[in-house]
C-alpha cells in the first residue's frame, strides 16, 4: 500500500542539521505515527513520503520553506520583566505560551536577559535550517473513519483521548 492522503503511517527517522549533528531520532523507541494529509508533519517531508511503501528507505534535504519557515527577525520581542508575573526565575532557553498577532497562541524562548529586559523569540528552533532526514516506512495503513475526523491516529504510537 503507498503512502496517500487518509493513510496512517509509521516511519522511523533521523534528523540532523546542516553540520550533522542529530537533532531528533526515533531510534531506541516507537516510530512516528502520523495521519497523512493532515498536516501533522512538516510539507516537506510529507512531500517525500508521497507513493512510499512499507520497506523503502531514503534520504531527503528539506529547505526552511518546506519545514519550519525562515528566520524572521521580527519575531524577536523586547518585553519587561514584570510581563512573566508568577515566575521566580527567569532563564534563557525557557519556553512560554504567547498571544499571537493572529490572534492565536505561539510559543515564544527566551533567548537573552538583560536586566529588566527579556528578549524572546517567537520563531520556531529550527526556522532557517535545511533539515536532512533519513528515513525508512515502517507501515502504512488506511486510517479509520474516526481518525480521519480527528485528523490524528488513534491507538499505539497515536493520540490517546
Amino acid at each position: 500500500m503507498q503512502i496517500a492522503s487518509q493513510k496512517a503511517v509509521s516511519i522511523d527517522y533521523t534528523l540532523t542539521n546542516e553540520a550533522g549533528e542529530v537533532i531528533d531520532s526515533s531510534a531506541g523507541g516507537a516510530p512516528l505515527v502520523y495521519l497523512h494529509g493532515a498536516n501533522a508533519i512538516i510539507v516537506g517531508l510529507e512531500r517525500a513520503l508521497e507513493g512510499k511503501v512499507v520497506g523503502d528507505r531514503f534520504q531527503v534535504s528539506i529547505e526552511p520553506t518546506d519545514a519550519y519557515g525562515e528566520y524572521s527577525a521580527e519575531l524577536l520581542a523586547t518585553l519587561n520583566r514584570s510581563m512573566f508575573e508568577g515566575v521566580d526565575q527567569l532563564e534563557v532557553g525557557m519556553q512560554f505560551h504567547a498571544s499571537a498577532p493572529d490572534g492565536g497562541m505561539q510559543i515564544v524562548t527566551i533567548r537573552e536577559l538583560d536586566g529588566d529586559n527579556v528578549i524572546v523569540d517567537g520563531n520556531h528552533p529550527l526556522a532557517g535550517q535545511r533539515l536532512n532526514f533519513d528515513v525508512t516506512v515502517v507501515q502504512v495503513r488506511d486510517a479509520s473513519p474516526e481518525e480521519i475526523a480527528h485528523g490524528h491516529i488513534h491507538g499505539e504510537g497515536g493520540h490517546h483521548h
